[in-house]
């Protein structure tokens, strides 16, 4: 019974994206309005855990292990809202091109509205180094395996509130 709830869950979840809303908006250099997020949907992070739910509903649909801050005051905490999307995105202190395997974002950015950052300082991305997820490694953003922050960047919309917690 329990298996049937959750996949009534996740085909709700895929209706609800595919059909209601949107193609994800990516954030260049001009700036793009920004769709409602979809009802019931948010995401957990758990920097103990180094887990990054998807919830719908309040019911847990996906978990993606995630690397979070080298220590517990780099990755801030509280509630945000994802309000920039970038398609292999640039690593500006090191002036490394996106798509260069070189570059530690990886392949996504999806940025967070941290006070005073504009969606550039603190966000979930993808790395050019997956040994590092599941570990407290990072300058303070998220991170996730190139393939995972893809699915997100393409189910999850813009607005949609990011928890990030002990």
């Amino acid at each position: 019974m329990k298996k049937v709830n959750v996949i009534i869950l996740l085909l709700s979840f895929i209706s609800i994206i595919t059909y209601n809303i949107f193609q994800p908006i990516y954030c260049n250099a001009e700036v793009a309005s920004f769709p409602e997020q979809v009802e019931g949907v948010y995401i957990e992070v758990n920097k103990t855990n180094n887990t990054l739910k998807v919830f719908l509903n309040g019911n847990d649909v996906y978990t993606f292990k995630v690397a979070t801050g080298k220590n517990e005051a780099l990755t801030p905490e509280g509630t945000f809202k994802i309000i920039t999307k970038v398609k292999k995105p640039w690593y500006l202190p090191k002036n490394i091109p996106g798509g260069d395997k070189r570059n530690p974002l990886g392949t996504r950015w999806l940025g967070l509205n941290v006070p005073n950052t504009g969606g550039y300082k603190y966000g979930i991305h993808g790395t050019n180094n997956p040994a590092s997820i599941g570990h407290h490694v990072s300058s303070g953003c998220i991170r996730m395996y190139n393939k995972d922050v893809e699915w997100l960047d393409s189910h999850i919309p813009l607005n949609t509130p990011v928890i990030i917690k002990k």
